[in-house]
């Protein structure tokens, strides 16, 4: 077990949760509750306890310099497992070895005094991971530099921002050179600039040797960054491997849960619409028909929206109004027909390509219009579009800023050659290469 870092054995944790027995909400209630503790004798104030585990029999080993991702949804146990490896709560039963100095960045308050200044919890920070005070002044100036918040250094950090403190709180974590880096989903507070300075910082920390464990909910990142994942529900671990397999069925078990793919409507007379036009169904598909997949900002998909036609001959077509998560349009789209359509039941399709949305949970609006210019009603559809984003990127990590983020066709070519002949002599490599 030499190059062991972690060896969690059977790990749980249980938390005890008191509720209240009895609400006083109005003063009829407590009046009513009076007359009552005549025939009972209990308190008013009685309490009940209940058990929670946000942890159960979790095991799992990682090896010396690993990056290791956990990913779950909110509440599943994942901050829980970090505090147990970090020390800060025990288990309540199992245990974790721990096999070298670890440096951890929970929440946003771990670890500082909020009553020392920026340099002080350095020093501070360091000493308690174990750190000689040599060791600490050889990184301060990095420390510094890449925090970003050296004109508040000597400013006691309870007057910081939260933003601040987080980049000084990493900055601390990530260079203080610890064999075992543990890190929580803390960077959100951050700027999206800072973020992805600190995500390639700790992808320089892993190829240094070091062990890394990071939660994130970013799966770009995630899959970016770690080689393995852990997938954590209900405090167990159901799924560990290739971080690209299990981020893809975290992703696909997420699509299949909470959201709806289709909206439908039995009959004309149920449909949103009016007396001339009626909606069947609003659905939204891959364009490969796997629709256990979810939507990538890569994936090609369709809106499809059915209608009853009411009244022949008339001049209708759709447009659908497509909304980011900010709720700003990213565009309007619609099938123009120029010529009048049948009574009966119609579908009118519109194609995304994929490379185009950025990631997010969009909503659309769909509309019906009559002779292209009246709009003869709207429908707010309930039906998600959530786009993931799961692509791989060089020294990039999170969201891009943009309504959409088109992948663009981008070609660099020489217009010019300087006479200078050291150019000539630098570039001379390059030139013959284009030649052959």
């Amino acid at each position: 077990m030499s190059n062991i870092a972690i060896h969690a054995d059977q790990l749980s944790k249980r938390y005890t949760v008191a509720t209240a027995k009895y609400r006083h909400d109005t003063l009829a209630d407590q009046l009513a509750d009076s007359v009552k503790s005549v025939f009972r004798r209990l308190r008013p104030n009685a309490t009940e306890n209940r058990t929670f585990w946000a942890l159960k029999d979790v095991s799992f080993e990682v090896r010396e310099g690993e990056l290791v991702g956990i990913i779950g949804h909110n509440g599943a146990g994942k901050s829980t497992l970090l505090k147990v490896l970090s020390r800060i709560t025990q288990p309540s039963s199992g245990r974790a070895q721990i096999y070298g100095r670890v440096g951890s960045l929970l929440e946003v308050g771990t670890g500082f005094h909020p009553e020392l200044s920026g340099r002080e919890n350095i020093y501070l920070n360091g000493a308690v991971i174990g750190m000689k005070k040599e060791e600490i002044r050889r990184q301060f100036d990095a420390i510094v530099d890449f925090s970003e918040v050296g004109r508040f250094l000597d400013m006691p950090v309870k007057r910081y921002s939260s933003g601040m403190y987080v980049r000084l709180a990493f900055a601390v974590a990530a260079h203080l050179e610890p064999e075992i880096l543990l890190v929580d989903e803390v960077l959100a507070v951050g700027d999206i600039a800072f973020q992805k300075k600190c995500l390639g910082k700790i992808g320089s920390v892993a190829d240094g040797g070091r062990t890394v464990i990071f939660i994130s909910h970013n799966m770009t990142a995630i899959n970016s960054l770690c080689n393995r994942v852990l997938w954590v529900d209900n405090g167990q671990i159901i799924d560990d491997g290739p971080a690209t397999q299990v981020v893809s069925r975290y992703l696909a078990k997420a699509t299949d849960d909470g959201e709806l793919s289709e909206e439908t409507w039995d009959r004309a007379d149920e449909g949103p619409g009016t007396d001339t036009v009626r909606l069947k169904r609003v659905r939204v598909q891959r364009l490969d028909g796997d629709q256990s997949e979810p939507l990538t900002m890569e994936t090609p998909f369709k809106i499809e929206i059915e209608y009853w036609n009411l009244v022949a001959d008339a001049r209708l077509h759709i447009t659908i109004h497509l909304y980011t998560p900010e709720g700003i349009v990213a565009f309007t789209t619609g099938c123009q027909n120029s010529q009048p359509l049948p009574a009966g039941l119609l579908r009118s399709t519109g194609y995304i390509p994929g490379d185009l949305l950025n990631s997010g949970i969009h909503r659309f609006v769909v509309l019906v219009v009559k002779d292209s210019s009246s709009v003869l009603f709207t429908h707010e559809s309930q039906v998600p579009i959530n786009i993931l984003d799961v692509r791989q990127r060089e020294g990039s990590y999170g969201k891009e800023p943009g309504v959409v983020q088109p992948r663009l066709v981008w070609t660099t070519e020489l217009l010019d050659f300087s006479p200078d002949s050291s150019c000539q002599s630098e570039y001379s490599p390059y030139l013959s290469m284009q030649a052959a």
